[in-house]
């Protein structure tokens, strides 16, 4: 499998947290070409800040592997992570970070900030944007854009 392959993983994720209400953003972590979590976007539902994708999918990859460090680990995000979920992914030691869509209003990969090429911190991963990103940002445009529409409604 390629990074194409493992970002229409992470856009499955990203339904299930669209099914759920929650704006689709999904994400995947693979190690040595094996998926070894997923997580998707869950903040409303669990009532948790936090529980970005990215952060759902570190859980879980910690969990399955008996270790809060994840050496070695690729994460691959639908939407250019904020700088929540790329300290967390630091802290994790996430060797490589492939993000679909930009994130103009709190992208930390580039778009506003670029936590990863700040030399002064002690972890630096691999960064690739833009893999499906036309994609991805499709599925969250359509998701505001729908979101917007009920809204309209509701107010008529």
């Amino acid at each position: 499998m390629n990074d194409e392959d493992f970002m229409r993983l992470a856009m499955e994720a990203a339904g299930r947290a669209k099914a759920a209400g929650e704006v689709p953003v999904g994400a995947v972590i693979v190690k040595e070409g094996e998926v070894i979590a997923a997580g998707w976007n869950q903040p409303i539902g669990r009532h948790d800040p936090t529980h970005h994708a990215e952060i759902a999918a570190l859980r879980a990859a910690a969990a399955a592997m008996g270790n809060y460090r994840l050496p070695g680990c690729t994460l691959y995000v639908t939407l250019e992570p904020c700088a929540m979920c790329a300290g967390a992914m630091m802290h994790a030691r996430i060797a490589r970070v492939v993000f679909g869509a930009s994130d103009p209003k709190t992208g930390a990969c580039g778009s506003v900030v670029n936590l990863f090429a700040e030399g002064r911190l002690n972890h630096h991963a691999e960064v690739s944007g833009g893999v499906l990103g036309a994609e991805c940002g499709t599925m969250l445009s359509a998701f505001f854009a729908e979101r917007r529409q009920l809204a309209r409604s509701d107010r008529t």
